[in-house]
């Protein structure tokens, strides 16, 4: 079965920080070239926030300078550095992954894998 959990969520300051992971279990190799982490909070649509494929990393502009996105392949594991959080950071984040790279990747529809989330708050 195809699964993706994450981690690492919870409760933080404004400043401070978290590291989300991501196991991505019975995914196939090709169809984790290009893994995302997403976010929702109530009402909104879900908002890409960072991706990364063959050695590269994107991310949406309200997070650049303050996250990075990381993978370990050999591990099957995706992980997001959050530092500097903000308010505005609060969401449910949720990991994702597709075949191919990562053009596009802000497109939530294209990706046919996702987590159940792990929240984070901060406050």
């Amino acid at each position: 079965d195809v699964q993706l959990v994450e981690s690492g969520g919870g409760s933080v300051k404004p400043g401070g920080s978290l590291r989300l992971s991501c196991e991505a279990s019975g995914v196939p190799r090709a169809s984790r070239d290009c893994m995302a982490w997403f976010r929702q909070v109530p009402g909104k649509e879900r908002e890409g926030v960072a991706a990364t494929d063959f050695g590269s990393g994107y991310y949406v502009d309200s997070v650049k300078g303050r996250f990075t996105i990381s993978r370990d392949n050999a591990k099957n594991m995706l992980y997001l550095q959050m530092n500097s959080v903000r308010t505005g950071d609060t969401a449910m984040y949720y990991c994702t992954a597709r075949r191919g790279g990562c053009i596009g990747w802000e497109r939530r529809t294209m990706y046919p894998y996702w987590g159940q989330g792990t929240q984070v708050t901060v406050s």
